[in-house]
């Protein structure tokens, strides 16, 4: 869409961009940028790296609701009644291109604003696409004392730190009174039927070089990592090609990442593929 002085906007080139598989450069130099805007429309400050006001995202609290070892799924939306929500966008670093193979592990509230901490109701990760795309298929959460709207969600780019933060919805009453709600990371929502879809874009602290796409990790046989035994692991960093044992299967790492309870191989076949 144009900007107001007639410019066609740079994250609206990398986002048809992306689409086709592809990240130009833009006329005066840079890539095109990352996040949309808050709804308040006012630019985010600059970064050294993304000129269209796209810092980091913004870290939040875990919460006392994060339960490991969710399901490899994009849709909850058959775990329970509530309206319909559509969330979807991209992941980008410091140089405002899309990476790919980002694990995004998403938990929320029901409609009642209950969370579910025996079974998988509302949990679930994802992993983002050649074009460092994701799509969720929910529901809106539901309110519960103390809290505004929101979503949860951990990032962890291959071979990178994980990054916790939570979504917010605009309009929100509840957005003035809630002590954890910030602004930088609130969604654009927009009701479409009976469904409410939102977009947000994450922007993750890794370097990269401007024009040059992030390569989709792969097997390398590289050598295997070593300690403890050839056992996977938590806290261990793994990369492609490496060979771990668990549970007295052997299984061969896919992409690079730093393994994590919940992320043990037989449950995230898209880090760990069984040898």
């Amino acid at each position: 869409m144009p900007t107001s002085d007639g410019m066609i906007s740079r994250k609206t080139v990398l986002k048809a961009a992306a689409a086709l598989g592809a990240a130009p450069l833009l006329v005066g130099g840079g890539v095109a940028l990352a996040r949309d805007q808050i709804d308040s429309g006012q630019p985010l400050g600059l970064t050294p790296d993304c000129h269209d006001g796209d810092a980091p995202t913004v870290e939040q609290i875990e919460g006392p609701y994060f339960k490991p070892n969710s399901p490899l799924r994009s849709s909850m939306v058959n775990d329970g009644p509530g309206t319909h929500l559509v969330v979807s966008g991209y992941v980008f670093g410091r140089a405002c291109q899309p990476i790919s193979g980002v694990l995004l592990d998403f938990w929320q509230a029901d409609t009642n604003g209950n969370y579910d901490n025996v079974t998988y109701t509302f949990r679930g990760h994802q992993f983002t696409d050649a074009n460092g795309a994701y799509k969720l298929d929910t529901i809106v959460p539901g309110l519960y004392p103390g809290r505004t709207r929101h979503l949860h969600v951990k990032l962890q780019a291959p071979g990178r730190q994980i990054v916790t933060t939570q979504l917010y919805f605009p309009g929100e009453p509840r957005n003035s009174t809630d002590t954890i709600y910030d602004a930088r990371l609130l969604m654009n929502v927009r009701q479409n039927g009976q469904t409410r879809e939102a977009s947000f874009d994450f922007v993750l602290n890794v370097p990269q070089t401007p024009g040059t796409p992030s390569p989709t990790p792969t097997p390398t046989g590289g050598p295997t990592t070593p300690p403890p035994s050839g056992t996977w692991a938590a806290g261990t960093s793994y990369n492609a090609g490496d060979r771990v044992t668990y549970s007295g299967v052997s299984y061969v790492c896919l992409q690079a990442h730093t393994a994590m309870v919940g992320w043990e191989p037989p449950n995230v076949p898209a880090l760990w593929q069984r040898s």
